[in-house]
Formats: structure tokens, C-alpha cells, sequence
């Protein structure tokens, strides 16, 4: 990791649990020095900030507080997590045309403060989302991109790391594709310490159709559970931020605009992305098995095809 002190601003836009539970990884990583939470939900934020704050005295020097779109300015990075949230039974393609309207509303505002930050979606369906970010701001594709299929990755390799009894950071293996019920898992490029996955002795083609399915279903299950699933995607956020603050070239697969990838151009979604200090540095085309492309452009074809009903 590249080494930075520099003085960085985040505007966090959203205070629901994500934004706060992001908000929170960011100060107990240290990687930030100002950040603003906004949300129309004024009191909401008040509370937040408040409740951030108490624990300063054991965090860094960092400067906490709540703001407006005006406050966007200077910002190094706009992370957008304002939105309606997902339901039991609920999929994140049934949330476009509620957070749509939100974001439509939102980027003019934004952008009248700041057209040089980096811009972040997350807020579902995250990769349509981002496409219509991308088209409405008029930014390049480097500067605005979605949190896409980090988080299935992270819950990817978890899951891989219980099967075959070692950490999760030391599986290399991605989900790709929509952020979603159409996401793919690259079993085929799947390692453990250079080792194909398939060369293990417990492994089986049964043991990885239930692990994608646990995946792809992960947050219908915590949705279940708990109402809302936050805390992991605070972390993933926090990574994100921290390979660009720290130029660190890490790869991870956000949702970016495509520039001819896999023959597909005018779509944004998740492939393995360098992320450093200018956002997305270059997209990936990772190796995958003639049944893993077919399934990653039904993915693309299924996003556009919503796309396409849209009035952006």
C-alpha cells in the first residue's frame, strides 16, 4: 500500500444504515479527514453526527458534521447511498423506479458544487444506476462507477474460504456481471494459493452450485433476518475509497461504464477494475469458460433491456 496523508473530503448523501455504517468503517480506518453526511432526513443526521462524534476522542483527527449539496464542494469523493431500500422478496431491480426519481433529482445538484470528485453509487439497482449517473452528469467513466459485485466477491470468497477451510483473503475469485440475481461466479479462474479450486479433494461440482446460490442469495437471506444488510457493504465502501486515496491499483470488480469489453459497449457492470487515485484505471477481461461468458452477457443483455424501458 502507498503511503498518504494527505487531507481528503468525502460527501457520504444518504444517512440510512449503509451511509452511517459506512460513515463509521471510515473513521475506524482513519483513510478520511472531513466527512459531511447528507440527507433530507435532517434530524436523522444530526443524531448520526452526533453519535459519531462521542467517539472522536479515540479516532484520529477528523472533522464530522452535517450538510446540504453545498457542502459537496471540495469534496475528493460523492458516495451516493440515498435511496429506498431493499424489501423481503423484494429484488433490487424492483427499487429503479423509486431510486430513479431520487437520483435524477440529485445529480444537478450535485455536480452545481462539484464536477471533479470521484462519484461512487451504491443505492440499488447499483448498475443502472450508475449507467444513468454516467449519462446525466456527462463525466467519464473513470470518475463515476457503482460498488457493482465487490460485496458478492467479498461474500464469494467467504463462503470458498468456509468450504475449503482457509481465510478469505487468501481465495483469488470474482463475481461478475449485474449486482444481482443475474451476477456470475468465475469458478473456472477460481485459486487458493495458485491452486485451482477443482484440484482439491473436497471439491465438487455440487458444493459449487449451493456456494453461488448462497452468494446470490446472501442478501435476501440477511434482509430476512435483520431487515437490511449494511455493515459489509460499509467495508467494501471503505476499501474503495482507501485503493483510491492510497493509489493503490488494488483490483476489485465495481460497476463501470464499458468501452468495448467482451464486445459490449453503452452497459455499466461489474468485471475486475485497477482502482487507484483517478478512480477506474482499466478494466479486466477476465478468463472465463464458454458457459461463464455466455451466462455474463445474459447479464448485460438483461440490464439493457430494462435500460431501454427507462425515460432518462
Amino acid at each position: 500500500m502507498t503511503s498518504s496523508c494527505r487531507p481528503s473530503k468525502i460527501a457520504i448523501i444518504g444517512a440510512g444504515r449503509v451511509g452511517t455504517s459506512f460513515a463509521y468503517a471510515l473513521m475506524i480506518r482513519k483513510i478520511i479527514s472531513e466527512i459531511v453526511l447528507i440527507d433530507i432526513e435532517k434530524n436523522k443526521v444530526k443524531g448520526e453526527v452526533m453519535d459519531l462524534n462521542h467517539g472522536l476522542a479515540y479516532a484520529e483527527n477528523l472533522k464530522i458534521y452535517g450538510g446540504d449539496f453545498s457542502d459537496c464542494k471540495n469534496a475528493d469523493y460523492i458516495v451516493i447511498t440515498a435511496g429506498a431500500s431493499q424489501k423481503p422478496s423484494e429484488t433490487r431491480i424492483d427499487l429503479i423506479n423509486k431510486n430513479l426519481t431520487i437520483l435524477k433529482s440529485m445529480i444537478p445538484s450535485i455536480l452545481k458544487y462539484n464536477n471533479t470528485a470521484k462519484i461512487i453509487l451504491v443505492s440499488n439497482p447499483v448498475d443502472i444506476l450508475t449507467y444513468i449517473t454516467l449519462k446525466i452528469s456527462g463525466l467519464p467513466g473513470n470518475q463515476v462507477f457503482g460498488s457493482g459485485t465487490v460485496l458478492d466477491t467479498s461474500r464469494f470468497k467467504f463462503l470458498l474460504g468456509q468450504h475449503f477451510q482457509v481465510s478469505p483473503d487468501s481465495v483469488d475469485a470474482f463475481i461478475v456481471g449485474e449486482h444481482g440475481d443475474s451476477e456470475v461466479a468465475i469458478f473456472s479462474e477460481a485459486q487458493i494459493a495458485g491452486i485451482p479450486l477443482k484440484n482439491f479433494p473436497n471439491y465438487s461440482k455440487k458444493s459449487m452450485k449451493k456456494i453461488y446460490e448462497e452468494t446470490k442469495n446472501a442478501a435476501y437471506e440477511v434482509i430476512k433476518y435483520k431487515g437490511s444488510t449494511h455493515y459489509a457493504i460499509g467495508l467494501v465502501l471503505t476499501e474503495i475509497i482507501e485503493a483510491m486515496h492510497h493509489n493503490e491499483h488494488q483490483v476489485l470488480p465495481v460497476s463501470s461504464l464499458l468501452n468495448g469489453e467482451f464486445d459490449l459497449k453503452n452497459i455499466a457492470l461489474s468485471l475486475p477494475c485497477t482502482v487507484g487515485s483517478n478512480g477506474i484505471e482499466k478494466t479486466l477481461e477476465i478468463k472465463m469458460n464458454k458457459t461463464e461468458l455466455k451466462a455474463f452477457q445474459n447479464s448485460a443483455k438483461k440490464l439493457k433491456n430494462i435500460i431501454k424501458t427507462l425515460k432518462i
